[in-house]
């Protein structure tokens, strides 16, 4: 029986007291950061924000097993803040996942809805000819299967929902991702190193998206 399968799915329960190290860590390097962006010139934060989301934009696309060109994504991303880029071809990936960030960047307040989602998708699945589903949710008969090994004897890792499931499943998610954003009065916040965790977890196991989660 898979997770979300399970009769108190998508309750997530974990030990608070194992993440205060977490916590405590994350809260004084933000702190460290945001007091650095203070004594720092506009060329100097511009710069920082380029490098910061270029990095998360090569870690990410690395989790899906795709390895981007730094310089190619660094120039990507200067060329969407409108700042002087270095004059390289950039590939649909690299310019894809470029777009996608700094589209996050500049709009990270407000809730998360399905079009934003699709949008993020359409801009990260670029150049991806095979995907029948871009921009929306994976609507294949098939199972979709985590697997690893041999194709004539897979290891099956994970099976997420049905793709007749996935948009009340994501439903779920945004209302719980948006009710628990760490904003003061909001009884359901949590912390963003818990939610973050969470997220992560619970949107991987919809995978509601043909390839790109």
């Amino acid at each position: 029986m898979w997770n979300w399968e399970q009769p108190d799915w998508p309750n997530f329960t974990f030990d608070a007291s194992a993440l205060e190290g977490f916590e405590a860590e994350f809260l004084h390097r933000a702190g460290v950061l945001l007091g650095a962006l203070k004594h720092i010139d506009d060329d100097d934060r511009q710069q920082l924000a380029v490098d910061i989301l270029s990095e998360e934009a090569i870690k990410t696309s690395e989790i899906e097993g795709e390895i981007l060109d730094r310089d190619s994504v660094q120039s990507s991303i200067r060329r969407q803040f409108g700042l002087a880029a270095d004059d390289l071809k950039v590939r649909p990936a690299e310019r894809g996942v470029a777009e996608m960030m700094v589209e996050l960047y500049n709009h990270i307040d407000g809730p998360l809805k399905t079009k934003r989602l699709f949008t993020w998708h359409r801009m990260l699945m670029q150049g991806h000819r095979w995907i029948d589903s871009v921009g929306g949710y994976r609507k294949h008969a098939e199972p979709m299967q985590v697997v690893s090994g041999r194709v004539d004897q897979p290891n099956l890792h994970f099976e997420a929902p049905p793709s007749a499931d996935v948009p009340k499943e994501m439903d779920g998610f945004l209302k719980w991702f948006n009710d628990t954003a760490p904003v003061p009065g909001k009884s359901q916040a949590l912390h963003p190193v818990i939610r973050a965790g969470i997220a992560h977890l619970y949107f991987v196991s919809i995978h509601p998206f043909e390839d790109g989660n």
